[in-house]
């Protein structure tokens, strides 16, 4: 069980709680009430899944293509080390697109056909981060992924869910959501630049070099606070929902970090610290939005 927890990457799941949250607390706010409690449980779920089913994908196809060698610095990769057969984490990762999939199927039910387009792709999206013939993730375009849909598509598609409508509200607090998921991965591929140069795996930070991809990653983290509290503003959100802004101290160490180190370690607890302040800035949001309602 240790090493499947391994596999499924913990660190990354608050990219998988987070939009939920506040798509779904957007959606209380606006109505002072939760008309789909099964369609929050079906939608966080279905998140998680695919967040796990994508993790999984990743490490089985970076196993195959040599990107996860012995020397790179981040932690044990379960294929490369053959700690799990490449076949048994082959299969995970379609039990978590597949349940994921039926978890579609009940949102689908709820709140109309889109839903499956947008399960659809999300999964597709998951896999070919680095699998099939051409891995985006390997072009430098990991990023807008983890942008596009762990911050847009999943808060809008929370919102939506509910109240089969979208907002402006919902849709600013998306942009903040998906700049600090990005920033997640942002401090994993400046981890990894080294190792990933040498497999050619070319990333953002291999493609734009490492300080630049610190310097991408200072304008992410602080740029979701930033729009976060622009969006609350304009929109006439509740002003208890600012009290997200809370965590912006949240940010220092990870930052001192992903700027002047370069050691595994070090990296490895911004790579955890950034996934706290995604989640912790999201839970504090989502608190002041329902509590404003």
């Amino acid at each position: 069980m240790r090493i499947w927890l391994n596999a499924a990457r913990p660190r990354t799941l608050p990219a998988a709680v987070a939009p939920v949250l506040v798509g779904t607390a957007a959606a209380f706010f606006a109505v002072g009430d939760l008309p789909r409690w099964g369609g929050f449980v079906a939608a966080l779920l279905a998140s998680i899944l695919i967040q796990i089913g994508t993790n999984l994908a990743n490490d089985y196809s970076d196993a195959r293509r040599g990107a996860d060698s012995a020397d790179r610095l981040g932690p044990v990769r379960v294929t490369s080390a053959g700690l799990i057969t490449p076949r048994r984490v082959l299969t995970a990762t379609w039990i978590a697109f597949g349940l994921a999939a039926l978890l579609g199927l009940y949102l689908a039910w709820l709140a109309g056909w889109i839903i499956i387009v947008v399960g659809v792709v999300s999964i597709a999206a998951g896999f070919l981060y680095t699998g099939g013939p051409r891995p985006y993730g390997y072009a430098g375009l990991g990023e807008v992924f983890v942008f596009l849909f762990f911050g847009l598509v999943s808060v809008n598609g929370s919102y939506y869910v509910q109240l089969e409508e979208l907002a402006w509200l919902p849709f600013g607090l998306s942009i903040a959501i998906g700049l600090l998921s990005t920033a997640i991965l942002v401090v994993n591929n400046v981890r990894d630049i080294d190792s990933d140069r040498r497999a050619n795996k070319n990333t953002l930070a291999v493609r734009i070099g490492r300080e630049k991809t610190r310097k991408l990653y200072l304008v992410f983290v602080l740029g979701a606070f930033f729009v976060l509290g622009l969006t609350i503003v304009l929109n006439n959100g509740p002003w208890l929902a600012l009290i997200g802004l809370i965590a912006i101290p949240l940010a220092r160490d990870p930052i001192a970090a992903v700027t002047g180190r370069t050691d595994g370690p070090s990296l490895n607890k911004a790579l955890a610290g950034t996934g706290a302040l995604l989640g912790i800035t999201a839970l504090l949001t989502s608190i002041g939005l329902v509590l404003g309602a």
